[in-house]
Formats: structure tokens, C-alpha cells, sequence
């Protein structure tokens, strides 16, 4: 064998190596690559969904600041009519059709607004507003005796009256504490 033959075959076997290295070398990168796709599909994907998670957390917690401001109003509404129509009760007068009707829809309009809030909680949150509900309901039942009792039996009726207007507001206030909380926690759970 000679010099020129050792060559040639030295520089098959150099150029059979670097083509097979070459051919390894690709089918990792080609495996690299894959993988690497993978990674950062999943990393988007994970990405994707965590800023879902946040923007409905963001959305459940601004439809619950709603609620709690609706509810709110709607007790505003109702607590303003027993003010206004109050002292007339406690003079005597009789409730007039449309004062009636006006109560009664503030009434509803507070348990409508009730029934919203439960959709959006927190369940404690929900079950202070209907006890809300069923204080301002028993506030607007005892004025209503009154209105329609004889004048034998309106003093102890109107102490009814008062008590069951006093509860009505001490839920009014828990309600509203609780509420306060659950709007400045900001780590508030949807659920």
C-alpha cells in the first residue's frame, strides 16, 4: 500500500466520519429543535391560560362590587321610603295606595338585588344579604301593622315597629362591614 493509497483512504474514512457526525449532529438538533418547540408551545399555552384565570377572577370580582353597590342602593331606596312614610304611620295616617305600591317595589327591588348577589358571592357575603333581606322585610311588615291597627293597639305596635327597623339596620351594618372587607381584600377567592 502506498503512500497515496493510505491517503485516499484516510481521507474516505475523515470524509465517512464528518458525514455521519454530521448526520448525528443533525437528528439531535432536529430533536433539540422539537423539543424546544414543545417547551414554548406549553410555556405559551400555560401563559394563555393563566392570564384567563386572572382576567375572569378580575371580572367575578368586579361583578361582585356591583352587587354589593346595587344591594346597597336598593336598601337606600327602601330604608328612604320607611323614613319619609314613618312619622305619618306613627301620627295615624293610613298608607295610601301609591305609598303601598312604593314600598312594596322597594321591597322587591331589595330582594331582586339580593338574589344577584348570591350568583356572585362570597357565600358569607350572600348570606348577610339575605338577612338583610328578611330584616328590612320584617322592618316593612311591622310598619304595615301599625298602619292598620286601631289606635288601641298602635303604641305596642310601633315598639315592634322600631325594634324590628332597629335589626333591619344592625344587618345593614354588618353587611356592609363585611362587604367593605371583601372589596379591599385583594386576594379575595372567586369561589
Amino acid at each position: 500500500m502506498g503512500e497515496t493509497t493510505g491517503t485516499i483512504i484516510a481521507s474516505v474514512i475523515a470524509f465517512i466520519s464528518a458525514v455521519i457526525g454530521a448526520v448525528i449532529a443533525g437528528m439531535y438538533a432536529k430533536r433539540g429543535a422539537e423539543v424546544g418547540g414543545r417547551k414554548a408551545v406549553e410555556a405559551a399555552l400555560a401563559q394563555v391560560h393563566g392570564q384567563a384565570a386572572v382576567e375572569h377572577w378580575q371580572w367575578v370580582r368586579s361583578q361582585r362590587h356591583q352587587s354589593f353597590a346595587a344591594l346597597l342602593a336598593a336598601y337606600a331606596a327602601l330604608d328612604e321610603v320607611l323614613t319619609r312614610i314613618a312619622p305619618e304611620v306613627r301620627n295615624g295616617a293610613r298608607l295610601g295606595e301609591a305609598t303601598g305600591r312604593e314600598l312594596q317595589e322597594s321591597a322587591l327591588a331589595l330582594q331582586d338585588k339580593t338574589s344577584q348577589l348570591a350568583l356572585w358571592g362570597p357565600h358569607e357575603a350572600s348570606e348577610l344579604a339575605y338577612v338583610l333581606m328578611r330584616k328590612a322585610t320584617g322592618a316593612v311588615s311591622a310598619l304595615l301593622r301599625v298602619a292598620a291597627t286601631g289606635s288601641a293597639d298602635r303604641n305596642a305596635d310601633w315598639g315592634n315597629s322600631e325594634r324590628a327597623r332597629d335589626e333591619m339596620v344592625a344587618a345593614y351594618v354588618g353587611f356592609l362591614q363585611r362587604a367593605g372587607e371583601i372589596i379591599r381584600d385583594p386576594l379575595q377567592p372567586v369561589s
